[in-house]
């Protein structure tokens, strides 16, 4: 499948990659048992090499099956692994007043030292977060959410629960596009030419967009009541049967991955 891809990494865009998805014609529940399983093997086995299989497995399959190209899916990876490095880096590094370690860096009033233990710890931690992040990202990037909602609901949670996660899901592009069109307005009238405007534009962009949320809302609500609303959305959906061999491959990939742990 050849997809048209954004280079965007918002809502936007992780939405129209997971409609876009070559996975989109698997089942929703088989989906979300495959990332939970791997999530949770990933983050109980605690080994690197467990993490870097799930990671490249993970990509693999987005690229293969999803149709997702591989310098999009990084780009994706990019934003939660940045925090992550960061992260880790604080976890390697320690401060002392008197060099320690294996490494240290003297700066003034203080020393920064790190030791191979610590390095060591840091980085399995930033892959087992990398790899619970690639299975989080195997259901964002390949489910919609009214399948996410129909399945949350087959778990029985709370249906008002349900509802509302995807109301509000739904509204934060609502709200996007109402910001976009505001800060292109403020842009038009030189809004952000310099720091004291940009202040001032940003706190009447923020106090407009809240009336605006608040009325557009309104609006939605008596919509919903007009089309027959009565506290229950339903959604429409398309049988999706579970293939033997993506159970087949799912369980063979938890051995392969339990073997690694152990």
């Amino acid at each position: 499948m050849n997809h048209r891809h954004g280079h965007g990494h918002g809502p936007r865009s992780i939405d129209r990659l997971a409609y876009q998805s070559g996975m989109g014609g698997w089942n929703p529940v088989f989906k979300t048992t495959l990332a939970v399983g791997t999530l949770v093997l990933c983050l109980a086995a605690d080994r690197p090499a467990v993490s870097v299989a799930v990671i490249v497995a993970l990509a693999a399959l987005q690229k293969g099956k999803g149709g997702l190209p591989l310098q999009d899916y990084l780009g994706l990876l990019l934003v939660p692994l940045t925090f992550l490095l960061l992260g880790g880096a604080a976890v390697a590094c320690d401060v002392s007043a008197a060099p320690a370690g294996d490494w240290n860096l003297p700066l003034p009033w203080f020393y920064l030292c790190a030791s191979a233990d610590s390095v060591r710890f840091a980085a399995a931690l930033v892959l087992k977060a990398l790899g619970a992040v690639s299975a989080m990202y195997l259901l964002a990037l390949t489910t919609t959410a009214c399948e996410l909602v129909d399945v949350l609901r087959r778990a029985h949670l709370p249906p008002l629960l349900c509802e509302l996660m995807y109301l509000i899901y739904r509204f934060v592009f609502v709200l996007l596009d109402m910001y976009g069109r505001m800060r292109q307005a403020a842009g038009a009238r030189l809004g952000w030419r310099d720091f004291r405007s940009s202040c001032r534009s940003f706190g009447g962009t923020a106090g407009n967009l809240l009336v605006l949320a608040l009325r557009r809302s309104r609006v939605y609500a008596d919509a919903m009541t007009a089309r027959g609303y009565d506290g229950d959305l339903r959604f429409l959906e398309e049988e999706k049967p579970v293939r033997g061999t993506q159970i087949a491959w799912m369980l063979l990939f938890w051995a392969v991955l339990v073997a690694l742990a152990i």
